[in-house]
């Protein structure tokens, strides 16, 4: 398997619809944060940059990269392959945050943890605990 369905407690925390919150989801899942309290903390966070109070579609890089860093998360290239391009299937045992073009998600070992299947995007890097 390398697709699993995980909104990262979205609809148990009360939201509805759909939404650009895969920064939000895919932090929750491998921080194990609550997933409401990740959303208010981002979206502060954007209020604070002068942007909307909202985390629903998207977060700046800065404000996501400080909280992952808080976690002990840092930035890593993606593995290099001959012929191919990474996907995160590749990506290291443990829970990682996959960054593909205009999209985060939540891989842990090797099995993406998202709302869509995103597994035939390329992967360009993760955030992964040393």
């Amino acid at each position: 398997m390398t697709y699993q369905f995980n909104d990262g407690g979205r609809v148990e925390a009360g939201f509805k619809g759909k939404a650009g919150d895969c920064v939000v989801r895919s932090v929750a899942i491998v921080t194990g944060s609550d997933y409401k309290t990740m959303y208010n903390r981002m979206a502060s966070a954007s209020k604070e940059r002068g942007e909307a109070k909202s985390a629903r579609d998207g977060v700046h890089k800065s404000i996501y990269e400080a909280i992952l860093k808080e976690f002990g998360f840092v930035w890593q290239s993606a593995p290099k392959f001959v012929g191919r391009k990474a996907r995160t299937y590749d990506m290291p045992k443990g829970a990682v945050v996959a960054r593909q073009a205009h999209h985060l998600v939540a891989v842990i070992d090797g099995v993406a943890h998202d709302s869509w299947d995103s597994t035939d995007k390329m992967v360009y890097g993760y955030y992964a605990k040393i």
